[in-house]
């Protein structure tokens, strides 16, 4: 009777320790199953521009980082935004996250139809219940590289060569000529528009035409269009500046400062943000406090030595003015708010 007893007991022990590993082993394939997946549409081809290709590696770090799923679909142009949207809605991605102006009517409309779904959008602003978007206070890095220029400049004429003249670029040209006039009154600020983001040829037009006026620095604010001002300021020998990520190791003697945009910090926080369950629709800005913009040398160090045209007092001097902003004791106001 014992050993019917003990058996009985054995058996019992058994079905209920196979119950709970079914159980477990459920959990595990549920929880498998719920890995997040998470699109990131780009608006073209990376390798391009560094301003994608960073966004691109922010968006993979995370994904190692947070245990999610993370495919980048690139346009091969902008009218293939939509469509790719689209598949990213159709493939049932749990967040999609595309970027920049050109994506802001795709998305809105796709958005729009699709209320249930999360996305987001870099770099620009959707205003929607179910878009989050990442703006840039790019004006506080603006006004930091125009200071830079006016305390740098010997000739008292600085310039930038811009994409295009519309609303968003005066954050570039209205802030750098606040910093110019504030560290040199004096200083003539010269600017010229290419018509395009992606026209190196008719940047390095515009970019000789301001050297030709005596400007000794001119800022590149024309995406694609910088490696024209790059090649200018190597034939004629005046000092430029980049964009978004750091250029000075494109051309030490001539590139001598890089406005800087955290593009990949915005895409890992849009991402982190999701996984944590913080993300929520509405307006994120990234500025030189939360490190989402910047000024090489100033906010971030770069492997390129410091060019003597600038030099270290320069620095110091610009460094005073980031410490102000950060600390909230100056406001550099966005040419864009009414």
């Amino acid at each position: 009777m014992k050993k019917l007893l003990s058996l009985f007991v054995l058996a019992l022990i058994l079905i209920v320790a196979g119950c709970g590993a079914q159980e477990s082993n459920g959990k595990k394939s549920s929880a498998k199953a719920e890995k997040k997946k998470i699109a990131l549409v780009l608006p073209e081809k990376i390798g391009v521009n560094p301003f994608f290709q960073q966004m691109d590696e922010g968006a993979k770090r995370a994904a190692k980082e947070f245990g999610v799923d993370v495919k980048t679909i690139e346009s091969t142009d902008h009218a293939a935004i939509e469509e790719n949207l689209r598949v990213a809605v159709a493939e049932n991605y749990d967040l999609i996250i595309t970027s920049s102006f050109e994506s802001e009517d795709a998305l809105k409309k796709v958005a729009t139809e699709n209320p249930d779904r999360q996305f987001a959008i870099i770099d620009t602003v959707v205003d929607l219940p179910n878009v989050q978007s990442v703006n840039f206070r790019e004006h506080e890095a603006a006004f930091l590289l125009g200071a830079a220029a006016g305390l740098s400049t010997k000739t008292d004429k600085v310039g930038m060569v811009v994409a295009m003249d519309i609303p968003l670029m005066k954050k570039w040209t209205v802030a750098f000529e606040q910093g110019l006039k504030e560290t040199n009154p004096n200083a003539e600020f010269l600017v010229n528009y290419v018509g395009s983001f992606t026209d190196p040829a008719k940047a390095k037009e515009l970019a000789l035409l301001q050297a030709s006026k005596g400007a000794d620095f001119i800022a590149g604010a024309s995406a694609v269009g910088d490696l024209g001002v790059f090649e200018a300021a190597k034939e004629k020998g005046f000092y430029t500046a980049g964009q978004d990520v750091d250029r000075t190791e494109v051309d030490p003697e001539h590139v001598v400062l890089s406005q800087l945009k955290g593009t990949d910090a915005a895409a890992y926080e849009t991402v982190k943000a999701f996984t944590n369950g913080s993300f929520k629709a509405g307006v994120v800005e990234y500025g030189l406090k939360e490190k989402g913009v910047g000024l090489t040398y100033v906010t971030q160090e770069s492997k390129t030595p410091l060019n003597s045209f600038v030099g270290q007092t320069v620095i110091d001097q610009v460094k005073a003015l980031s410490e102000d902003i950060v600390s909230g004791k100056r406001e550099i106001k966005n040419p864009l708010s009414k």
